[in-house]
């Protein structure tokens, strides 16, 4: 049996005339893989209405999903925090184009029994398999029996006060899986596991913008996931690389950040400029880097991002590596990066300190123009 290339990347959303060309600086590099896993962050509708509860509504021109799919992407999570933006027409509309292009959707369905159904491919004799979950939850935004919308992975927060008997004393955070939604993540898993030789999970969560710092809940998940039989998690949402774990062998990659994705002012349908309304504040007060710099979109740290290669071989993960990339300051392009070039090694760094900083020990060498992740 010969070595197969599995690729994965942050999040997806391309919205131009020609959605093609946001993927030119990564098509050879994608070029490697023999199967491919995205997240879709926005809908790709032309119909429906905004949702009251979300901030940004978020779509893109359904042309972005043959876009996605030329550019070598097999398997799609559109378990996103926007999937319910335009409502239930453009989510059903999102997955038939997805579909329709060729892909397989994960995370999101009719109902939670379709939402949470896995994806199998068969990767040269290789099963693998996929499930796909979301903790960044607007109000029914997830499935239920009887209602459209993705696989909830929750999480609770109870806020402690530091002494509990000083009013309004400073607290600590904690957080941990909803009981309920972890149960079904766990019997989903219990599931797929003999059908299968190597299980991904994607989760879509994490505290954005924010550097480095992991939410406890997506630590206690994570390991839950890998005790019950998962091989490797796929994290995103956080429009920011966070840290990478190696928990029992397995990779824990907690968000690989925006990739093919156009800035947020090219999903945004209001009136005037998106920097000046009050949920871009809001937003932008979670990180220094952006309220330095007011004209700007996102924070510095959201141009780092990276391609993880996972090399498959006698039906298990032989290694796991992730390649550089610099989304361009005006475009977003994203571009990889080879080890000539200072970026990369700036990246490198960076997700090795992040790493340090949440007191992760996981081991990063580089080697030609990859960074291998020891496991």
């Amino acid at each position: 049996m010969s070595e197969k290339i599995f690729l994965a990347t942050g999040d997806l959303g391309p919205n131009r005339p020609n959605p093609a060309e946001i993927f030119d600086g990564v098509r050879e590099v994608l070029k490697q893989g023999d199967l491919i896993f995205g997240q879709l962050e926005p809908c790709m509708a032309l119909h429906g209405s905004p949702a009251a509860q979300c901030r940004l509504p978020m779509r893109c021109n359904p042309s972005g999903a043959k876009a996605i799919r030329d550019a070598g992407f097999d398997v799609i999570s559109f378990a996103t925090n926007h999937c319910m933006d335009w409502g239930r027409e453009a989510f059903f509309e999102t997955i038939e184009h997805i579909e329709n292009s060729g892909m397989k959707v994960i995370g999101a369905g009719a109902n939670i029994e379709e939402a949470r159904k896995p994806v199998i491919i068969d990767l040269g004799g290789t099963k693998i398999g996929f499930l796909g979950y979301n903790s960044i939850l607007p109000q029914d935004y997830w499935a239920t029996d009887v209602r459209p919308g993705c696989a909830p992975m929750r999480g609770i927060t109870a806020a402690v006060p530091q002494e509990h008997d000083q009013p309004e004393t400073p607290v600590r955070l904690f957080s941990w899986p909803h009981p309920d939604d972890l149960e079904d993540l766990l019997s989903d898993i219990r599931k797929l596991r003999p059908q299968v030789d190597i299980l991904m999970v994607s989760f879509h969560w994490g505290i954005h913008f924010v550097p480095k710092v992991l939410a406890q809940y997506q630590k206690y998940t994570a390991h839950f996931a890998i005790d019950e039989g998962a091989d490797i998690i796929l994290g995103h949402h956080t429009h920011i690389l966070k840290p990478i774990e190696v928990y029992k062998g397995k990779p824990i990659i907690y968000s690989m950040a925006n990739f093919a994705l156009e800035g947020p002012e090219r999903f945004f349908e209001g009136k005037g400029k998106l920097t000046e309304t009050k949920q871009h504040q809001v937003i932008a007060a979670l990180n220094p880097d952006t309220q330095k710099n007011p004209k700007k979109q996102m924070p510095t740290d959201s141009y780092k991002s990276l391609i993880l290669k996972c090399v498959i071989d006698e039906k298990k993960i032989k290694s796991v590596s992730y390649i550089p990339v610099k989304l361009d300051f005006e475009t977003n392009d994203p571009v990889a990066l080879v080890s000539s070039d200072p970026d990369f090694h700036e990246i490198a760094d960076y997700v090795e300190e992040i790493t340090r900083d949440q007191n992760l020990n996981t081991e990063f060498v580089v080697e030609g123009d990859e960074v291998r992740i020891i496991i």
